[in-house]
């Protein structure tokens, strides 16, 4: 009699990029289905993992979320960032121009940003935990506006953004780019 065969050997697939890839299902989930949508199963699928996955990388959805909002407020910080760091020293008109850019081109650049920072300031005004991530953020816009404007107009411009952005996304009324580099140019005015 032949002894029975072992049971086969599970093996564990070397996989680098999963962890990110969970962050960025989850980015997308959220996106999709808003924070009270996502769930590990929901992220686990759109990130094509095992369920199991999420909690061997994650200590549960709160640390998942906490992450997954911290990559996206980085990603927007960086196009601002990288917006301003184009502007020469002391080219106060460049300066201007590059706001208004950032407004009209890099500030919800479409409908999944605007859900995605909504989603993120209901969560701040509830939770200091992601309060600190809105003003992380919040630090890192300013900073890159403090290249061409001083501290207390960087602070405005920076409200500006925010608040014409949103009522830009949100207002059933047509826009005029115009009004855009007029509400700016009055702020930086000497």
């Amino acid at each position: 009699m032949t002894p029975p065969a072992a049971p086969p050997t599970r093996t564990r697939r070397y996989d680098p990029r999963r962890r990110d890839r969970i962050i960025d299902a989850c980015i997308e989930v959220i996106a999709a289905h808003g924070v009270d949508g996502t769930s590990h199963r929901r992220v686990a699928t759109a990130a094509g993992v095992p369920l199991g996955s999420m909690t061997y990388h994650f200590s549960g959805r709160d640390q998942l979320l906490r992450e997954a909002f911290a990559r996206f407020a980085d990603t927007v910080a960086d196009r601002m960032t990288a917006r301003m760091e184009q502007v020469p020293p002391g080219d106060h008109e460049a300066g201007i121009r590059a706001v208004v850019d950032s407004i009209l081109l890099d500030v919800f650049p479409d409908p999944r940003e605007l859900v995605l920072t909504h989603e993120l300031y209901t969560l701040a005004a509830h939770d200091p935990a992601y309060r600190t991530l809105t003003n992380a953020w919040m630090r890192r816009s300013r900073a890159a506006l403090e290249r061409c404007f001083d501290p207390t107009t960087a602070r405005i411009l920076d409200a500006l953004i925010e608040g014409i952005t949103i009522h830009r996304a949100l207002d059933n009324q047509p826009h005029d780019d115009a009004d855009v580099e007029l509400a700016v140019r009055r702020i930086v005015q000497p």
